[in-house]
């Protein structure tokens, strides 16, 4: 099962809840072309909801960071939720854990874009 993308708007915070895995091909153009959009559209504050993500190859971490780059480049923001171990193990070995805020739950995350 590649990824399935739903988004969501909580106060001015644009949530993307992400479930299945974002691997080479169709997860990880999902989420580029998903993320893209927003930005494109003007969703600056963006917070990556993965409890669902049950895998993530290094194509998909590479969609991870271009998206944090675009985003950025635009003033805005790509914060990361719910991150499984796998996901968590996965950021803390390529160092990327120190890149991205990470939150373990939806009100936090939601405030740190005040």
């Amino acid at each position: 099962m590649s990824a399935k993308l739903t988004t969501r708007q909580v106060g001015d915070v644009t949530v993307v809840d992400v479930a299945g895995k974002i691997t080479l091909g169709e997860g990880a153009s999902a989420l580029r072309t998903t993320l893209r959009d927003l930005a494109a559209n003007g969703h600056k504050k963006l917070l990556l909801n993965l409890a669902e993500v049950s895998y993530i190859d290094s194509s998909g971490i590479g969609e991870l960071v271009s998206a944090f780059t675009t985003v950025a480049n635009q003033g805005g923001a790509v914060k990361l939720l719910n991150l499984t171990k796998r996901v968590q193990d996965l950021l803390q070995i390529t160092k990327l854990y120190t890149v991205f805020d990470v939150f373990d739950d939806e009100p936090a995350g939601v405030r740190s874009f005040a």
